[in-house]
């Protein structure tokens, strides 16, 4: 199991980002959460198994349709064994 927090910049707010992070989070069974930020940004903790965890951060750097991601902030951090995934 890994860890990600993941922050996204650019127009992600008002475009089903959080939405469209949830779905997939949840179909390929990861946990964790994502939140709108209050300078415009997203930010996502997900924990899971490796691949499906990188599949979701190469999500964030693409966005949903109608997103414009500038620039994808990346961090490992050790793993709390959250469940579920909420949109904060």
């Amino acid at each position: 199991m890994i860890r990600k927090r993941v922050v996204v910049h650019g127009f992600v707010q008002g475009v089903f980002f959080r939405d469209s992070v949830r779905r997939h989070a949840i179909g390929v069974g990861v946990s964790g959460w994502v939140r709108n930020n209050r300078d415009g940004s997203v930010e996502a903790v997900f924990e899971g198994d490796a691949d499906a965890v990188e599949s979701l951060v190469r999500l964030c750097h693409q966005g949903p349709r109608g997103a414009r991601v500038d620039r994808v902030d990346v961090a490992a951090e050790e793993p709390e064994g959250i469940t579920g995934f909420a949109v904060r």
